[in-house]
């Protein structure tokens, strides 16, 4: 690689008390071995695209429409998997994360501003799944809202205990919780007992999406929301946990490695969010409660509606999960983004605990002015930070992975970096137009 490829030499990496800390074997070791290696960061990856944000978009598109919309899902979920594979490709040939990448490729008065940007999507970030761990506190126990919030303050603790431990702890902790979201949806999928044929067709692509406006507008909303900033910067970051080979050959198997877990991540990941689909349509669109939008109201009407008290259990227990395991990815991104676009180091706990802290106070601050009412609103006003940063991230992504200076051997392949150049288009276009929709009312 050329010396001048990059403004600045590479500095101390971004979480450096977990650098290279995993091994990944050699030659001597099987490459299934290899392989198991590098499941993890994937996954939590994968937290980001089944957070609470999401969830309510899944119940309004199966409410309102049916099975309709799991191509959508499909469709999202695609560009997201090529997407973070880029995240895979620059960490590894780089050596860099995207945050680290945009300091080293652009002078200051263009990478400041872009560190901003990405401090308010954290934070951001970090607001909504506050809040959906909130929501899932207060349905479950009965928690109020302003009290529940204060309580996800306790996760900044469990993070730094567990990757004292190692990160194979932070990971086996978000495998763990996505197993159980999985087998709350397997049990309510079960209840609801949706028309297998219906969900089978809604994953190919129907006209219905371009002559309705309304499910226009929801499918552009779910395409539109799909790839969060933060974990472009998170995956980027975490992939260099592994202990892979510096050479060109140890370095193309850790690509091919890594794209495989994050793509079977994103694909365990689809599952969760057509299942709250398939539920919506089973349970909500099949007895005309077409305007479902709200997690609390979805909760409520899912006792009535199959008959089972185990149901909205299992449906809190699911939300909680998906909250708390958002929360230690966001928290982490933020580390990432801090440590890689200005090279300031400060201890973990106390980084976490300023991102929560930012995260709290307006959240506490709407809850007693506004009510829980006003919760929905802050919700959507986090959205917008996050369409307004994500071009910020995904342009200067693919512009590294396509550069032969900066990638070297590993530069990604043609067709790649033109698939990846009109998704950005694509959720660049979404994104102003949410930006636009919500500013106009």
């Amino acid at each position: 690689m050329p010396a001048n490829a990059w403004r600045r030499e590479r500095e101390t990496p971004s979480l450096s008390e977990v650098f290279r800390s995993i091994a990944v074997g050699n030659g001597g070791t099987s490459r299934f071995r290899r392989f198991l290696a590098f499941i993890g960061p994937g996954y939590l990856v994968a937290v980001g695209y089944m957070d609470p944000g999401n969830w309510a978009t899944s119940l309004a598109g199966g409410a309102a429409f049916g099975y309709t919309l799991l191509f959508v899902a499909l469709l999202s979920n695609i560009m997201a998997i090529l997407l973070q594979s880029l995240c895979a490709r620059l960490a590894v040939a780089s050596g860099r994360d995207l945050a680290q990448a945009c300091r080293d490729a652009f002078p200051k008065w263009m990478s400041v501003p872009l560190w901003l940007l990405a401090e308010g999507a954290i934070i951001a970030t970090d607001l909504a799944e506050v809040i959906g761990t909130a929501i899932g506190l207060n349905l479950l126990f009965g928690i109020p809202l302003e009290i529940g919030i204060f309580i996800t303050a306790a996760d900044v603790f469990l993070i730094l205990w567990l990757q004292n431990k190692g990160f194979r702890w932070i990971e086996a902790l978000i495998i763990s919780l996505m197993a159980l979201i999985a087998a709350c949806f397997v049990v309510l999928i079960a209840q609801a007992d949706p028309v297998w044929g219906e969900v089978i067709a809604g994953f190919a692509p129907s006209r219905d999406i371009f002559n309705n406006p309304t499910m226009l507008f929801l499918a552009l909303g779910i395409i539109g929301a799909t790839v969060m900033p933060h974990n472009l910067y998170l995956h980027s970051g975490i992939v260099q946990t592994r202990a892979f080979g510096l050479d060109l050959p140890a370095k193309r198997e850790a690509l091919r490695l890594a794209t495989w877990d994050s793509t079977i991540a994103l694909m365990f990941a689809l599952t969760i969010n057509a299942s709250i689909l398939i539920l919506a349509a089973a349970t909500f669109y099949t007895v005309g409660q077409n305007d479902v939008a709200e997690i609390d109201k979805a909760h409520l009407l899912l006792e009535p509606l199959l008959g089972s008290s185990l149901a909205p259990i299992l449906f809190g227990v699911a939300l909680l999960c998906a909250g708390l395991n958002s929360t230690v990815t966001a928290t982490m991104a933020g580390q990432i983004v801090m440590e890689g676009f200005i090279n300031l180091r400060i201890a973990p706990w106390a980084r976490r605990l300023i991102t929560r802290c930012l995260a709290i106070v307006p959240a506490i601050f709407v809850i007693l002015i506004y009510g829980s009412e006003g919760v929905g609103q802050l919700l959507i006003l986090s959205q917008v930070v996050l369409s307004f940063q994500l071009p910020f991230a995904i342009v200067p992504l693919v512009m590294f992975t396509a550069s032969r200076a900066k990638m070297g051997e590993l530069v990604a392949p043609r067709w790649l970096t033109g698939l990846c150049w009109l998704i950005a288009a694509l959720i660049i276009v979404l994104n102003v137009n949410l930006l636009s929709t919500v500013l106009l009312g």
